[in-house]
């Protein structure tokens, strides 16, 4: 009896994950005023290009793709990828977000270090505003 209910319990709980899947790829990201927007391509794990500069993934670095899912930097060695990105005090890529077609479409977003210190970030909206 006790094994037949918790069975029914898990097999509704797969059910209403899967229903709820689909809205996972609309959610809304909030990235941090300290993220970059930039080009990058994989080259060979940790080793990518950033804005045809080359560059390193730190140790524990998250990648994720554009449905916010954590992404393995192999799966996309070699694509060009237009992403939001941190780096950490060494200067070394620590979380990058594949942007998908509704963050890429935010403009303007910093490419570099001295814009983020001169425009004003709305962290509700995800807007950076020239100054």
């Amino acid at each position: 009896m006790y094994r037949c209910a918790s069975s029914l319990a898990a097999l509704a709980i797969c059910a209403a994950a899967s229903i709820c899947a689909p809205a996972q790829a609309q959610v809304q990201r909030n990235f941090p005023a300290t993220a970059l927007r930039g080009v990058l391509m994989v080259t060979q794990s940790p080793d990518v290009t950033l804005n045809g500069q080359a560059a390193r993934m730190a140790p524990g670095a998250r990648m994720r793709g554009d449905t916010n899912l954590l992404l393995q930097p192999a799966s996309v060695t070699g694509q060009k990828l237009l992403v939001h990105y941190t780096v950490d005090p060494q200067g070394l890529l620590m979380d990058v977000w594949v942007l998908n077609p509704v963050e890429a479409a935010k403009k303007p977003w910093p490419v570099n270090m001295k814009e983020a210190m001169t425009w004003s970030f709305d962290p509700a909206a995800q807007i950076w505003t020239k100054q």
